[in-house]
C-alpha cells in the first residue's frame, strides 16, 4: 500500500519536475539529460565497462561525492578487476564525480519512478549500490532487492532537522529500510536515530565519519608561492577565503571584509558561493559596495595581478580545495544562515584554520571536535565574524597553531574508511 500512494504521488509531482528541471537546466547553462534521468543509459556508454562487475555508488551532490573520495579510492585498490559507477542528482556533483580518476562511468541518479530505476538497474546490473549519507530512495532500493541487488548505506547520518519528520513517517520509512543489507552511521546518536526510524538494529553499524579520511596535505611555502602565482595573487598578500556561501551570508562576509580593510590590513578576498550560478548576484553585491572583483572564469589569460581590498569571485566548481590550501583563513558558510553548515574538515585537512557559524546542525559532531580540538572558531553573527577575521589575520602564530591542531585532528580519527569496506567486502561475497 505505501508503495502505491507513493507511486500515485511520484506521478502526480511529474507535473513539476519536468518544468522545474528544464529551468534549473537553462538557468545552469546545462542540459537537462531527461534520457539518463529517466533511466535510460546509452548502450555505448554501458559498453566502455567491458562486461566487468559493476559497483555502483551514488552521490548525491558535491559534499557527498567529496565525502565518498578515500571510499572509492579503498573500492578500486581493494576490487581492480571490478568497474566503478558513480550516480549524482546535481549538475555540480557530477563535474566533479567526472574528475575522479577511480570512476569509470558518470550518470544522473534516475527519477524514482519504478519503470525508470528498473531500466537501468538491468542496463548495469551492479553487484552492489552504496549509498552516500542519508539518501532514501522507495522505489530505487525495493527494485535493487528484488533483483537480489544488495544495498549499503555509507557515511549515514540523520540531521536534527530532518529526525522528527523521520519519525513521523516511520511507518513508511520501516519497510523501505529493510532493502537495505547494512546501515554504516557516522555517530553512534545517527545509529540510535536511524533505529528509531525502523532500521533493523542487527543492520546498523557504527563507522564512524569518511570525511577524517581525507588526505592531510599541507603545502610546503614553496608549494603555497606557486599556487598563488597561478591565479595571479602576490606571495605575500594574506587570504581570507570565504567557501560555500549562501544568500544572506555574502553580505555579512563582505561587510567582515570591509572592516578588516578600514582597520588597515590588506587582504584579499576569495569568495566561492555553494551554487556558482548565484555568482551574478553576488558581483551585484560587490558592485553595489564599490568592492572590485574578478570572476575566476574570466581569470585566464589576463595577466591580473591581485592587491588589498579586492575579491576573485569563484563561478565555477572544482577548486575549492586548491583556493583552501593557499589560503591563510578560511570561514566555510552555510553557517551564519539555518542550512545547517558545510564540511570545515577541507580546510583543516590542509592546516588551515578555519572560522564558521552557528548553524552546524548537519555537521554537529565534526563542528563540537574541531573546536574541542581548536582547529576552528565558531562565531554567533556577522558582527562577531569581523572581529575574529581580523583578530586570526595579525596574529600568525595563532593561525599556525591552529592549522597544526586540524591536521592532529584528522590524523587521530581516521578509519572510517577501513570500517566501511570491511562491511562492503562481506556483502561481496
Amino acid at each position: 500500500m505505501i508503495y502505491f500512494l507513493y507511486d500515485i504521488l511520484l506521478w502526480v509531482a511529474l507535473v513539476g519536475i519536468i518544468p522545474y528541471h528544464l529551468y534549473r537546466s537553462a538557468s545552469r547553462g546545462r542540459r537537462a539529460a531527461f534520457a539518463e534521468r529517466f533511466g535510460s543509459v546509452s548502450r555505448e556508454r554501458v559498453a566502455t565497462l567491458g562486461g566487468k562487475e559493476i559497483i555502483w555508488v551514488h552521490a548525491v551532490s558535491v559534499g557527498e561525492t567529496m565525502a565518498a573520495k578515500p571510499l572509492l579510492k579503498a573500492l578500486r585498490q581493494r576490487f581492480p578487476e571490478k568497474k566503478i559507477v558513480l550516480s549524482n542528482v546535481t549538475e555540480t556533483g557530477r563535474s566533479i564525480g567526472e574528475k575522479l580518476p577511480e570512476v569509470d562511468l558518470c550518470i544522473y541518479l534516475p527519477f524514482d519512478y519504478r519503470f525508470a530505476v528498473r531500466r537501468v538497474l538491468q542496463a548495469l546490473r551492479p553487484s552492489l549500490v552504496v549509498i552516500v549519507e542519508t539518501e532514501i530512495w522507495p522505489n530505487f532500493l525495493r527494485t535493487a532487492a528484488e533483483m537480489g541487488i544488495p544495498s549499503v548505506m555509507v557515511n549515514g547520518r540523520i540531521s536534527d532537522r530532518s529526525f522528527g519528520r523521520y519519525l513521523k513517517l516511520g511507518w513508511f520509512f520501516r519497510p523501505v529500510l529493510a532493502h537495505f543489507s547494512a546501515l554504516c552511521m557516522q555517530t553512534d546518536e545517527d545509529a540510535r536515530r536511524i533505529t528509531a526510524i525502523g532500521a533493523a538494529p542487527a543492520r546498523v553499524h557504527v563507522t564512524k565519519n569518511l570525511k577524517y579520511d581525507l588526505p592531510s596535505s599541507v603545502l610546503s611555502p614553496e608549494q603555497r608561492s606557486l599556487l598563488k602565482k597561478e591565479y595571479g595573487i602576490p606571495v605575500s598578500l594574506p587570504v581570507l577565503t570565504a567557501g560555500s556561501t549562501h544568500a544572506g551570508e555574502e553580505e555579512m562576509v563582505l561587510a567582515a571584509y570591509r572592516a578588516i580593510l578600514a582597520a588597515g590590513h590588506a587582504c584579499l578576498l576569495i569568495l566561492v558561493p555553494r551554487h556558482p550560478e548565484r555568482a551574478p548576484q553576488v558581483g551585484d553585491l560587490l558592485r553595489k559596495d564599490g568592492i572590485p572583483f574578478t570572476l575566476r572564469s574570466e581569470l585566464e589569460g589576463t595577466g591580473k595581478d591581485f592587491h588589498g581590498g579586492e575579491v576573485l569571485l569563484v563561478d565555477r566548481v572544482g577548486e575549492l580545495m586548491r583556493l583552501y590550501s593557499l589560503s591563510d583563513l578560511v570561514f566555510v558558510g552555510g553557517s551564519l544562515v539555518p542550512t545547517g553548515g558545510h564540511n570545515v574538515l577541507e580546510p583543516a585537512s590542509l592546516g588551515v584554520p578555519v572560522v564558521f557559524g552557528p548553524h552546524m546542525s548537519n555537521f554537529r559532531e565534526i563542528a563540537a571536535m574541531i573546536l574541542e580540538a581548536g582547529g576552528g572558531i565558531q562565531v554567533p553573527d556577522g558582527t562577531e565574524l569581523a572581529v575574529v577575521l581580523e583578530g586570526l589575520l595579525t596574529d600568525g602564530e595563532r593561525r599556525t597553531s591552529m592549522g597544526r591542531r586540524g591536521v592532529a585532528l584528522m590524523d587521530e580519527n581516521r578509519g572510517a574508511t577501513d570500517r566501511h569496506m570491511e562491511i562492503i567486502a562481506s556483502l561481496l561475497k
